[in-house]
């Protein structure tokens, strides 16, 4: 892990930011901004050791913020379903902070797999060569086309700036905070059925052991141009089956209710052959991570095993 930089984080409070905050906090000066709507979020993150700033990146004020970081973490993301915010926020808001930290060593954009043009095939493990496309998700609708403007913008700073951008395509990442198979799992304990858009419906699941394990030599694969690399599991793996083994875990019974959406991805592999070149592979199994997800969170339903 990284020790003695000054590194500043985007959207420390969300799931994955959080974790990475953390890990960060201790040996290194941690920075977060975010909009920070709610105090207590703020404060759960200050608690960490992390010195915060309210800033919407969309707007471009960053106020008193430093510009001397050595690296940049922009986790941070517009969930919204409005086309024009999603553009201002994850696009343009992307470009002005990269101007802003254009003197860091290296700089870390997330981005989605879901910015891949839907496949007939939903195994098919979308390499960063694949054809970029709207993935067609109900929900944020615009999500994959602001991704997609994001990518550009970050591709356009590390040229126009010489600042080594690391473009990490996220998968399902899961752990401790939840996650999309943490939704499930809710679901499935509440005895409440579950749906899939397609059966099956495969994404590559990563915990967050392993995104934290794997940032640093991402951060140093970081060029101009910049690199991109999908940031997803090893292991494909359906909401069917998924949700089938968090009904083992908790004893319970669960339905998987079917319901396409035209036009829409059926599934989401990422396809880790570069990003395993790059930081070895995955530590956590996804079984196990789910079972020690599961176990955190129902820890009296959890079969001993």
């Amino acid at each position: 892990m990284l020790s003695g930089e000054k590194i500043l984080v985007t959207g420390p409070a969300g799931r994955i930011a959080f974790g990475l905050a953390r890990s960060l906090a201790a040996a290194n000066e941690v920075w977060g901004i975010a909009r920070f709507g709610d105090p207590a979020t703020r404060a759960e993150v200050e608690a960490l050791g992390v010195t915060t700033r309210a800033v919407d990146i969309g707007g471009g004020d960053f106020g008193d913020l430093p510009s001397d970081f050595t690296y940049l973490l922009h986790i941070a993301a517009d969930f919204g379903d409005d086309y024009e915010r999603a553009l201002r926020v994850n696009a343009e808001g992307t470009g002005l902070l990269l101007a802003h930290c254009r003197r860091a060593k290296a700089a870390l954009v997330m981005s989605t797999v879901t910015v891949y043009k839907p496949h007939p095939d939903p195994w098919h493990p979308f390499a960063e060569d694949d054809p970029l496309g709207d993935a067609g998700l109900p929900h944020p609708k615009p999500y994959s086309i602001g991704k997609i403007a994001e990518e550009a913008v970050a591709r356009y700073c590390a040229r126009a700036f010489d600042l080594p951008v690391t473009i990490a395509r996220m998968g399902s990442a899961y752990g401790d905070r939840g996650g999309l198979p943490a939704s499930y799992l809710h679901a499935i304990a509440a005895g409440q059925k579950v749906t899939a858009r397609w059966d099956p419906l495969p994404y590559t699941p990563i915990h967050d052991d392993d995104i934290g394990a794997q940032l640093e030599p991402l951060l140093d694969a970081a060029g101009v141009p910049a690199a991109i690399v999908n940031w997803a599991g090893d292991e494909a793996v359906s909401v069917q089956q998924w949700s089938a083994y968090f009904t083992e875990l908790l004893g319970t019974e669960a339905e998987v209710v079917v319901e396409p959406v035209p036009g829409a991805s059926i599934g989401s592999v990422g396809d880790h052959t570069r990003r395993s070149s790059i930081t070895g592979p995955c530590r956590v199994h996804w079984r196990d991570g789910f079972r020690r997800m599961a176990a955190r969170f129902y820890p009296d339903r959890v079969k001993a095993g």
